[in-house]
């Protein structure tokens, strides 16, 4: 496991525990919690749109990473999801590409490791782009049913469902 595994994969793991304290009582959504899930969540992405794949993808030459197009339908999904006020069906659907999504990045072969190999000794410039990346800034949550159409088409794009129930959590 090398610096940009560590530096992301422990980002997973922290950005998982803010959702799980979130979401630790039922019917009730952790707002702060919630909150800096949802701005860590989105800095995380644009380290991964803006510094990660780029990097990769000049290292083969111009070509992207094969996982690179899976990767970036799910951050559109999630970043979806991250628009309307959260609701049990929302974080269930965070969830479950997160679960898919961090599986791809993760491993000895996966997309964190394959960045790692690539770039060889140009790792810890990498690793100090990604640390730069500064805080993302995050709008108020929209609702409506324009926003859930919305949602729900750029979950359908990356291959998920937002289940019906959308009562606030």
């Amino acid at each position: 496991m090398g610096p940009v595994y560590r530096l992301l994969g422990d980002d997973h793991a922290r950005l998982e525990r803010l959702l799980d304290r979130a979401t630790e009582v039922p019917g009730v959504m952790g707002a702060g919690d919630y909150a800096a899930f949802r701005k860590g969540l989105l800095r995380h992405i644009g380290m991964e749109e803006k510094i990660l794949l780029p990097a990769a993808q000049r290292a083969r030459g111009g070509d992207p990473l094969p996982a690179a197009a899976r990767l970036r339908l799910d951050h559109g999904a999630l970043a979806a999801l991250l628009v309307p006020t959260p609701t049990p069906a929302i974080v269930a659907a965070l969830r479950a590409i997160l679960a898919d999504h961090n599986a791809v990045e993760e491993g000895p072969e996966g997309v964190y490791a394959a960045c790692e190999r690539l770039v060889g000794d140009a790792v810890e410039p990498l690793v100090a782009a990604l640390r730069a990346v500064g805080d993302v800034p995050v709008a108020p949550h929209v609702d409506g049913p324009r926003i859930m159409a919305a949602t729900r088409r750029a979950l359908e794009r990356a291959g998920y469902e937002l289940a019906e129930d959308e009562r606030p959590s």
